[in-house]
């Protein structure tokens, strides 16, 4: 005679199971790799340099007049 099968643990296992493949086909799809992340990061960081290092100094006397 076979072993009894529970039905629930089954359903569970199976609803993981497309949670998972839903979660890689997710990912591939609108997934970035860190490489790409870091990348961006950097670009983004030195186009705030550059921005940083042409705004306008303003310079205020000793007595706070403009």
């Amino acid at each position: 005679m076979a072993e009894p099968v529970n039905l629930n643990r089954f359903r569970k296992q199976k609803a993981r199971a497309e949670k998972k493949a839903r979660a890689d086909a997710n990912a591939v799809k609108f997934g970035r790799s860190k490489v790409e992340k870091q990348l961006d990061r950097n670009l983004r960081d030195e186009e705030e340099k550059r921005l940083d290092g042409h705004k306008a100094e303003v310079r205020t006397d000793d007595q706070g007049e403009t």
